[in-house]
Parts: structure tokens; C-alpha cells; sequence
């Protein structure tokens, strides 16, 4: 399941330095940013084989999950907050604020064939009668 992640942050009265290093679990291949986003829905998709960690540089987004079994959503509004999305995890990313600027950390090079676009079927939930 996806989980967030704080990055550590060194401050003082000169700014933030926030470091991604040794946290992410997984060697970095490709890296992507999105930025520009209307009232749009992005994503949508999950992987067979791909691991990401989304950072919100600027401004903020939410990001809804769903693993299968359980459904989440996460609110990114600091460069210092990293969400782990691991390749089951499907998700979409929306909310964007004007200024928001989304980087992604991938652990593998962009391939078509790895992307799962249906979303996982709705779960029926069993009623108990007593």
C-alpha cells in the first residue's frame, strides 16, 4: 500500500534544504514532472513493475489510491512529504492547485507496456444478517 514518507529537511536562516537520499526504495531511472493542470484528472493508471515517489514541489494535490483492498487518499502540500506508490497501487492525481508543481521519482524507464489502466473492480461487501 502506498505510504508517505518525510523527507529530511535541514532549515536555518538562510532556507530549506530537503534531501531524497537513501529514503526512496529504489533505484532512480526516470524522473518527470507535471505542472500546468486545470481542474483535470491525471493518472489513472497502476504497473506491473513500477515503483514511484510523488513529491509536490509547490502548491498542492491529492492523490487517491487503491491497492485492491483498500482505498486511500493522500494530500501532498509540502516539497517535504514523499508518497511511495508501489506498481499495484492505482491511482489518480487531482486537486491541483494553480501553482502546483508534482515530481515523480520512477524506478524504471517509461515503457507502454508496463501500465495498468482499468481500475480494480469495485469490492462487494458481504451484509450480515442477524
Amino acid at each position: 500500500m502506498a505510504c508517505l514518507i518525510n523527507l529530511k529537511t535541514f532549515t536555518d536562516a538562510r532556507g530549506n534544504l530537503t534531501v531524497i537520499e537513501k529514503v526512496v526504495p529504489f533505484d532512480i531511472k526516470r524522473i518527470f514532472y507535471i505542472y500546468g493542470v486545470d481542474n483535470s484528472v491525471r493518472g489513472g493508471h497502476r504497473h506491473h513493475r513500477t515503483v514511484q515517489a510523488a513529491i509536490c514541489l509547490t502548491g498542492h494535490c491529492v492523490i487517491a489510491n487503491d491497492n485492491g483492498q483498500e482505498k486511500q487518499e493522500f494530500v501532498l502540500n509540502s516539497p517535504d512529504k514523499c508518497l511511495i506508490l508501489h506498481p499495484e497501487d492505482w491511482h489518480q492525481m487531482h486537486g491541483f492547485s494553480e501553482n502546483a508543481i508534482l515530481m515523480v521519482l520512477a524506478s524504471e524507464f517509461f515503457d507502454p507496456e508496463d501500465y495498468i489502466y482499468d481500475p480494480y473492480p469495485d469490492r462487494i461487501r458481504e451484509l450480515t444478517l442477524t
